[in-house]
């Protein structure tokens, strides 16, 4: 089963912090997946989820490099957007996706665990990046060492039309108000 790798800490920081979904999923476990759930697409979909994700965390690598495999493979498709694309079309996206790897000169592990240990340092390490910096400097927002991470099984909301993700908060994450607070979005992943 996929994992999801985050950060947690005892002040919501909404956006600011590094996620990796879908970490696990490789050329052999995505066909697993598939065979598991009776939905070659949505495991597909997932794949190259997880390529994106991992190589803009994870490597660094400019998302405009990914965006621009995909707009192509949509266009070649005549696609208007990511729910518009088919199977063969996700497995030439991953394809796709692996080739900015080989541009870059940089690796996708096939090793899950190697996956995860580099989700690991990223996450901590988007600690200090910049904007989460700048965040809590702008909501005042001191005396927190650091941050912890959760790993935990996949919750797939792109798995077709009937099926979302969501978050839920006791307090509104952007006023700090106590009252509860919902985000939700069917048909693809959501993270806060």
């Amino acid at each position: 089963m996929p994992a999801f790798f985050t950060n947690t800490f005892p002040v919501s920081m909404p956006g600011m912090m590094d996620t990796v979904l879908n970490i696990g999923l490789n050329d052999t476990t995505v066909k697993g997946l598939a065979k598991a759930t009776g939905n070659e697409r949505f495991a597909w979909d997932s794949y190259r989820r997880l390529l994106d994700m991992f190589g803009e965390v994870v490597l660094g690598i400019s998302h405009e490099d990914f965006e621009q495999r995909f707009d192509k493979v949509k266009e070649d498709a005549n696609a208007e957007s990511d729910v518009d694309l088919g199977i063969e079309e996700l497995k030439t996206l991953c394809d796709e996706y692996k080739a900015v790897y080989e541009d870059q000169g940089k690796h996708f592990p096939m090793e899950p665990y190697e996956q995860l240990y580099a989700c690991v340092k990223a996450v901590f390490g988007s600690w200090m990046t910049p904007r989460a910096v700048k965040y809590r400097e702008i909501n005042n927002i001191r005396n927190l060492i650091g941050t912890a991470t959760n790993i935990q099984a996949m919750v797939f909301g792109n798995m077709g039309d009937d099926s979302g993700t969501g978050v839920a908060f006791s307090r509104n994450p952007s006023t700090g108000e106590v009252s509860m607070y919902f985000l939700c979005c069917f048909h693809a992943i959501l993270i806060h």
